[in-house]
């Protein structure tokens, strides 16, 4: 049996440390709207997951079991949004809260690639952050890596989060 050939991913490491001035705009055209999931369905989050994660090769939860899975994203420390763009599911994220009150991470961010470069990801983000500076912590933390969106990082530093660290990792391609 052939082996996959790994990735490798630089990784970002970005804070911010002060809550942002007000939050970006919707953006005019689409009906947009974004809702806190409580008790997402696993089959709802594997599909967000697999749809927003194959391109860019998320693995922490590729391959977790039902089990796994629940006991993750039902915990009282996940917080999951889903944006939807006139009715159909269009992205998520995923706030990790298990560090208050020192921090909240984003965990996951990202669009479905039906509805990237259509200026949604600016919107979708401020909402993040702003779901994670709800819960007054010290910072909040997001990571990208170079198999994430070409401009991901610029976002993210445009947005006000700050690189302090930098990391690398081996991926096993999404099959």
């Amino acid at each position: 049996m052939a082996r996959t050939k790994t990735l490798k991913a630089r990784i970002t490491h970005l804070e911010m440390t002060t809550p942002p001035g007000k939050p970006v705009s919707m953006p005019l055209g689409a009906r947009l709207a974004m809702m806190r999931v409580n008790s997402i369905p696993l089959h709802f989050y594997r599909y967000l997951y697999e749809q927003v994660g194959r391109p860019h090769h998320w693995a922490l939860r590729r391959d977790c079991s039902d089990a796994a899975l629940a006991e993750a994203v039902h915990g009282s420390t996940t917080e999951i949004e889903v944006l939807y763009v006139d009715g159909a599911p269009a992205g998520f994220f995923e706030l990790d809260l298990s560090r208050l009150a020192g921090e909240v991470e984003i965990l996951y961010f990202g669009l479905m690639p039906d509805f990237q470069g259509r200026g949604l990801a600016r919107f979708f983000l401020s909402g993040a952050v702003a779901a994670a500076w709800a819960h007054d912590p010290d910072k909040v933390t997001i990571h990208t890596n170079t198999l994430d969106s070409p401009r991901a990082l610029q976002l993210y530093q445009k947005m006000g989060f700050a690189a302090v660290s930098w990391s690398e990792e081996e991926v096993e391609p999404w099959s």
